[in-house]
């Protein structure tokens, strides 16, 4: 997907027309986001629930990588971050799912 680096579109802020710059923003895992999620792997590992192997459930389960990934999709949404070039306001939009997204 190509998009333009500079777009032209009403702020909230300043509540008028301006030029805005595009930019990417980068996708944060689930673990980095949530890191104290009751299923997060920090806690899990402080509840000794991630050691050893067989009769664990899934921690003794083999690596993703070893089995075929059914289903699994090809491509992910990506966020643009729009900024004012007036007041430096920056705000964000979820854009369709792509797997190469360009700025010209």
């Amino acid at each position: 997907m190509k998009l333009p680096k500079v777009v032209k579109k009403k702020c909230a802020k300043c509540s008028k027309m301006t030029e805005h710059k595009a930019g990417l923003v980068k996708a944060k895992g689930r673990s980095a986001t949530h890191p104290l999620s009751r299923g997060s792997t920090k806690r899990i590992e402080g509840r000794g629930d991630r050691k050893g192997a067989g009769n664990k459930g899934k921690y003794s389960k083999p690596a993703i990588a070893k089995f075929k990934r059914t289903g699994a999709k090809t491509s992910k949404v990506s966020f643009i971050k729009f900024t004012c070039t007036v007041c430096k306001k920056a705000h964000q939009k979820t854009m369709a799912r792509a797997k190469k997204v360009e700025f010209e």
